[in-house]
């Protein structure tokens, strides 16, 4: 798997390589040729003494040019090849086998047992209990209640009413004209600070205090008490009874069970084959940049693109079916007849009989006791702290503010006016009141009385008693026997088949392939202007031009495009700077 790998990765590799070769050569020739092209630029700029001799000539000057040039390049290719191949599969082939085993087969017989089971009986018993009774009875009550009674009085009042009437008056009122005026107010400020103080506050303690207490206990005691109760007396008797048995007897029964086998059927499937070629393309690639700073044109490399594929083919397969067959056979089968038989039983009858008996009734009288406990009060006690508190100092502050006066002008208008005269006026009006009153009634009373009395009810228990049957019960008896039956084996079979694969084969081819260079060409520039100096038009016509490549002509020119501290070095001390 390595290998083939290896062997896929290989060309392509050595095809990225040699393009990458390539692409240096022809950027290195593009970076060469404007490097000699600013080199040439400054020679022939022959110092900004000469440019300001040719002032008003022309100079020559370096430009790019890109070339078209056919190159030979290597790549490789690949061919698909069809090959084929041999592999085993094995099948299975089905095969039937006959074998024996031993079958336990469970056959019913009857048998006879004794059980003993319990039979609760009910006793019913009477007994007497005393119980308290509060009884209601009604008492009048004379009672004494005060009833407010009302009393209407007559009572006369004067009053003065104020009688409106409408006045024209000549008034004078004041208009408010708002004047600014900047004033200086002294406002006092609440600083905060912390005090001490001593602060009064009261706990409560607990006090333990002990208390006497008289309390009522209902103490048990024992009384003995006769009863008469029927009991029921249980005697045998036999008696004739008739019951079915189920007799057991074996008959023959044919029976078909199904088989299911497993059959092989010749199918043909179709199945997606994944596939694929390797194709060489030609890509563009970016030229990048030369060692000038220059734009180098854009590259063809040859590209190797995996192309996949995907075809159909049909395969032939063995499927295996479920096909059902019945197969008869002959069982055993019991059956049960039923029979009628007779039998004696012995069944259990009761009489009554009268008993008696004497049993203990738990009773309570009350009885007073006294006894001590403890209660915890809480006193309360004075007691003081420290406490920081948060009090505020007055602190007189100065601040400019603007306000707005009103100043007041006088103006007169006529209104009517609405006057009031006083008028006095007499009214009579009822007062009611409210006198007090005590007045008698009698008022029944419901009260309680506590009257003991007596009540007998019957009680019920249960005695187990144990008796005694016989019960009839069919037991499973296992029976071994043989049977024969049919088992389908899968014997695998190897089988040779042939299968066709492609492969892709690689191959090297030779090409040509267009590559872009860049080439400085020589070319003649008219002089503007007169030589005023290196740094003014003579060092833009001799020297800056010259940097048309890049930063290379002006380092060549001693920074001749700079200022006049640049223009003092070797090759511009000609340009009388």
């Amino acid at each position: 798997m390595i290998r083939k790998v290896l062997s896929c990765l290989l060309p392509a590799v050595a095809v990225v390589a040699l393009c990458t070769s390539t692409w240096a050569a022809d950027c290195g020739a593009c970076g060469g040729g404007c490097a000699g092209g600013c080199q040439g630029a400054v020679s022939s700029c022959g110092g900004c003494g000469d440019a300001g001799a040719a002032c008003g000539g022309t100079k020559t000057v370096y430009q790019k040019q890109y070339v078209t040039e056919m190159k030979t390049v290597t790549c490789t290719e690949y061919t698909t090849e069809t090959r084929e191949r041999t592999y085993t599969v094995n099948k299975r082939v089905p095969r039937t086998e006959t074998k024996t085993r031993t079958v336990t087969v469970m056959v019913p017989e009857t048998k006879t047992k004794t059980v003993n089971y319990t039979v609760n009986k009910n006793v019913t018993e009477t007994k007497t209990a005393e119980y308290t009774v509060q009884v209601p009875y009604t008492e009048e009550v004379e009672q004494t209640y005060t009833v407010m009674t009302q009393v209407p009085e007559e009572k006369t009042s004067t009053y003065t009413v104020m009688v409106p009437y409408t006045e024209q008056v000549e008034q004078t009122y004041t208009v408010c004209v708002p004047v600014k005026e900047e004033k200086t107010e002294t406002y006092t400020v609440k600083v905060p600070y912390t005090e001490e103080v001593e602060q009064t506050y009261t706990v409560s303690v607990p006090v333990k205090e002990e208390k006497t207490a008289t309390y009522t206990v209902m103490v048990p005691y024992t009384e003995e008490k006769v009863s008469t109760y029927t009991v029921k007396v249980p005697y045998t008797e036999q008696v004739e009874q008739k019951y079915t048995v189920n007799v057991p007897y074996t008959e023959q029964v044919t029976h078909t069970h199904k088989v299911q086998k497993r059959v092989p059927v010749q199918t043909t499937k179709q199945v997606q084959v994944r596939g694929g070629h390797w194709e060489s393309q030609m890509v563009e690639v970016a030229g990048g940049t030369d060692a000038c700073g220059c734009p180098c044109p854009p590259k063809m490399c040859c590209k190797r693109v995996w192309v996949p594929t995907c075809e159909t083919k049909e395969v032939a397969c063995t499927t295996y079916e479920c096909v059902t067959e019945e197969v008869p056979h002959t069982v055993n089968v019991t059956k049960c007849r039923s029979e009628e038989r007779t039998r004696m039983v012995s069944v259990t009858k009761c009489r009554d009989e009268e008993r008696t008996r004497t049993y203990t009734v738990q009773k309570c009288r009350p009885e007073e006791r006294t006894r001590t406990y403890t209660v915890t009060k809480y006193v309360p006690e004075t007691k003081t702290r420290k406490v920081s508190v948060t009090k505020c100092r007055d602190e007189q502050k100065t601040r400019t503010y603007h306000v707005t006066k009103m100043v007041n002008e006088t103006k007169t208008r006529t209104v009517s006016v609405q006057k009031c005269r006083p008028e006095e006026r007499t009214r009579t009006y009822t007062v009611t009141k409210c006198v007090p009153e005590t007045k008698t009634r009698k008022v029944s009373v419901q009260k309680c009385k506590t009257e003991t009395r007596t009540r007998e009810y019957q009680v019920t228990k249960c005695v187990p008693e144990t008796m005694t049957k016989e019960v009839s019960y069919t037991v499973m008896v296992p029976s071994q026997k043989e049977e024969s039956y049919t088992v389908t084996v899968y014997d695998c079979v190897p089988e040779t088949k042939t299968a066709s694969y492609t492969v892709r084969v690689p191959h090297t081819v030779t090409k040509e392939v267009p590559v872009q260079k860049c080439v400085m060409v020589a070319v003649e520039v008219p002089v503007a202007g007169a030589c005023g100096g290196c740094g003014d038009a003579g060092s833009a016509g001799a020297c800056g031009d010259a940097g048309a490549c890049g930063d290379a002509g002006a380092a060549a020119c001693g920074d001749c495009g700079g200022a006049k501290k640049g223009c003092r070095r070797k090759g511009c001390r000609r340009c009388g700077c």
